[in-house]
């Protein structure tokens, strides 16, 4: 068998984390990018550079902090306790945080670009139509910045399922909690089993290319940009 059941286990694993995270950060992520597109407020650098933060920061410094902050003497965790959640690190729900905090660059700028290169007036246009602030945001930046919201869930998907730093500091290794492919990979490696590691290497390697076959494919335009910022 070409794949263990630990690796498909590990696969879907990631199939899950890569789908909640990539829900939750277009949710999160589109009134970011929204605020950053439309904002003359002094605040926007620093809230812009926070949001970019990850592009840059080493992924074990970001997940030594989530660590801190969400253990049992951080103040994210004493609030998951007070709440009767427990802690979060070493559990699925605490990849989703870390995930959804590490990729969120990849989704808000995509959306941010794209809000921007509408424009001004279109939404004049629509103010001028009696078109509320949530009415402009439906009928004008959805349909006009749709390549955007693609390029963001591609980029989002991908890059979580490509994490590696972030999941070992929260997640460790847990079967069917946290061993991620990534984390699954890494065992082999680490067990000296390269026979099973070329396969899930390859794996990931034709998931990258088919990312940005369809990233180019769908929206060249928005995948230049994104890579060129």
């Amino acid at each position: 068998m070409v794949f263990s059941a630990a690796d498909i286990a590990a696969v879907w694993l990631t199939l899950r984390l890569a789908s909640t995270v990539t829900v939750l950060l277009l949710l999160i992520g589109t009134p970011i990018a929204w605020w950053l597109s439309q904002t003359q407020s002094k605040f926007k650098g620093p809230i812009a550079a926070i949001v970019a933060l990850p592009l840059v920061l080493p992924p074990v410094v970001l997940g030594f902090y989530l660590l801190i902050a969400m253990g049992p003497n951080g103040p994210v965790g004493q609030l998951t306790q007070a709440a009767g959640l427990g802690t979060l690190p070493f559990t699925f729900w605490g990849l989703v945080v870390a995930s959804v905090i590490y990729s969120m660059p990849f989704v808000v700028q995509p959306i941010q670009n794209a809000i921007e290169a509408i424009g001004q007036r279109p939404f004049e246009v629509a103010a001028t139509l009696r078109a509320g602030p949530l009415d402009r945001f439906f009928s004008v930046v959805i349909p006009l910045a749709k390549p955007g919201f693609i390029t963001a869930s591609i980029l989002g998907f991908a890059h979580t399922v490509g994490e590696f730093g972030v999941v070992l500091m929260i997640g460790g290794n847990i079967p069917g909690e946290t061993q991620v492919v990534s984390m699954q990979l890494y065992g082999h490696v680490e067990a000296l089993e390269y026979g099973q590691a070329h396969w899930l290497a390859g794996a990931l390697m034709v998931f990258s290319f088919l990312v940005l076959l369809a990233l180019y494919t769908l929206n060249p335009s928005a995948a230049k940009r994104t890579f060129s910022t």
